[in-house]
């Protein structure tokens, strides 16, 4: 018995081991510790801009490193961004302005940001930024990065997604959908009007990305003195990412339900302006199936697909889609996706990769890690203010505006030979 009393401990001992190894494992596999390091995978064609662009755009070149001990997992980085945008925001200052006159009286919203000193080149550039789903210009990453880019020389105008901000009523039975551009295209036309000579930069992010991209393909004149585009972390296909959103890999389909609930937050306190004004599509059966929706496609087919008339929830995918209209684009157009997203399928990935194929001005970057919208940098607990996404947008941004200005240069000196 004695014997038998003694070698208790050294089992006990065993077990404990055991226990925290195991514990230990979970946690490197759940971090993804092991993943290595590297650079962008970029995907594009071999041209003189794209060879310039690579020469110019470090970001696109050097090792992407994440925070030590929890930057490598992607469902860190995207709960992070989820929380709290970025650390230490800053505050710009800038003048919401008020766009009343759409087709269906819907009264647009978007925040003006000049610039803090003069561009490197010299032109008057604005940056047209479309936020991710649901958010606007007081969202702490969209302040982040419109900081940094005023900062840069570039004027900002953020557009406020229709019934996203606080206490500002709808003037129409509708809010914004997954590719409706036309509160985005009357920013555009606004700061056109407002601003003869600027020129323009067009940043997307998640479904801002689908927006934008579906905005410059659906018109050649949507390109009019567009310097280049640049979309973050979107899926190009509603239709395609439906099917992967109830799946339980990755998670989605609690990610599903996460922003089903964000949505329901936007879209229930519009109840009694969804319902009175006048011509709406929208009955109240429609915002109780909203209540009770646990995932966004629910949602979609009680009340969003009906802001445009689209008769089924295919439809409605298959037409807000930018996959439809990416193609027609002409400008430089920067893609940029992480492989660790939880929210992007890697199949969807398929998309850019095929355009880069077709399209000369296309180029794809496709980081190891960062989730979605995430790219944090620094420390192993805080992350820096500015993420890898804010710098290697503007990085970008500044690279097309030096080869622009180096084309016109040329056409003129040929003018005046």
């Amino acid at each position: 018995h004695a014997a038998g009393l003694q070698e208790l401990p050294a089992v006990f001992d065993g077990v404990k081991l055991a226990a925290v190894a195991t514990v230990l494992y979970i946690l490197v596999r759940c971090l993804n510790l092991m993943s290595p390091t590297a650079p962008p995978e970029i995907v594009y064609q071999d041209t003189l801009l794209s060879r310039y662009l690579l020469k110019s755009c470090p970001m696109l070149t050097k090792e992407y490193i994440p925070p030590l001990l929890w930057g490598k997992s992607g469902h860190l980085q995207t709960a992070l961004y989820g929380k709290m945008g970025r650390v230490n925001t800053p505050t710009p200052h800038g003048v919401r302005k008020f766009l009343p006159m759409l087709q269906d009286g819907a009264t647009a919203t978007f925040d003006l940001f000049e610039a803090l000193g003069d561009h490197s080149t010299g032109d008057d550039i604005t940056m047209v930024i479309c936020p991710g789903i649901g958010n606007h210009s007081e969202k702490n990453y969209i302040r982040t990065f419109v900081d940094y880019s005023q900062q840069q020389g570039y004027r900002c105008a953020v557009l406020n997604h229709l019934g996203a901000l606080p206490n500002m009523e709808l003037t129409s039975p509708r809010m914004f959908t997954c590719g409706c551009t036309w509160e985005f295209a009357a920013m555009v036309g606004y700061i056109r009007r407002a601003f003869p000579q600027t020129l323009l930069v067009v940043v997307g992010f998640s479904l801002g990305g689908n927006i934008v991209c579906k905005y410059l393909g659906e018109n050649r004149s949507n390109q009019e003195r567009v310097l280049c585009g640049v979309s973050v972390c979107q899926g190009y296909s509603a239709l395609r990412a439906q099917e992967t959103f109830f799946q339980w890999d990755q998670c989605r389909r609690l990610y599903n339900f996460v922003l089903a609930n964000s949505m329901k937050k936007l879209i229930l306190p519009h109840r009694d302006s969804l319902l009175s004004l006048n011509s709406s599509s929208i009955a109240d059966a429609d915002l109780s199936r909203v209540s009770a929706a646990t995932s966004l496609m629910q949602i979609d087919d009680s009340i969003m697909r009906k802001f445009h008339g689209y008769s089924s929830l295919n439809e409605y995918y298959e037409k807000e889609s930018c996959v439809h209209y990416i193609h027609k684009i002409t400008v430089p157009l920067l893609l940029v996706n992480s492989l660790d997203d939880p929210l992007v399928h890697p199949s969807l990935l398929a998309v850019p990769r095929s355009l880069t194929e077709k399209m000369p001005n296309v180029m794809f970057a496709l980081t190891q890690h960062g989730g979605h919208m995430g790219f944090f940098e620094g420390a192993v607990l805080l992350p820096q203010r500015l993420s890898w996404m804010d710098k290697a947008i503007v990085e970008y941004a500044d690279a097309i505006c030096h080869w622009e200005k180096k084309k016109r240069w040329s056409l003129c000196e040929r003018s005046e030979h």
